[in-house]
């Protein structure tokens, strides 16, 4: 099986920079896309910033310029770094990877969140 474990999530001013990181562990032959996505109570998940295995990235418009995805496909991790928080960036944080297991189908995998809150 294949576990997602997030964390860097906590409490932060407005203005502020928070780094979440997600790894992925179990039998892992190889992790394609690796996402972030966030979600409000009450809301729809949204996506944030996804990667894919070629490194070409891309950004919601409510991040881009503030948040930058990076990875590493051998590590399977993936981080997102927050820069320049706003209290609309209040979520629970979520990492999602498609990975392919040896004799299995690819599979899309979510870590089990972890909340940021902006806030004064």
């Amino acid at each position: 099986q294949v576990q997602l474990v997030e964390s860097g999530g906590g409490l932060v001013q407005p203005g502020g920079s928070l780094r979440l990181s997600c790894k992925a562990s179990g039998n892992i032959y190889r992790s394609y896309d690796m996402d972030w996505y966030r979600q409000v109570p009450g809301k729809q998940r949204e996506v944030v910033a996804t990667s894919t295995y070629m490194n070409k990235f891309d950004y919601s418009a409510a991040v881009k310029g503030r948040f930058t995805i990076s990875r590493d496909s051998a590590k399977h991790t993936v981080d997102l770094q927050m820069n320049d928080l706003r209290p609309e960036d209040t979520a629970v944080y979520y990492c999602k990877q498609e990975i392919w297991r040896l004799g299995h189908d690819l599979e899309h995998y979510w870590g089990q969140g972890t909340q940021v809150t902006v806030s004064s």
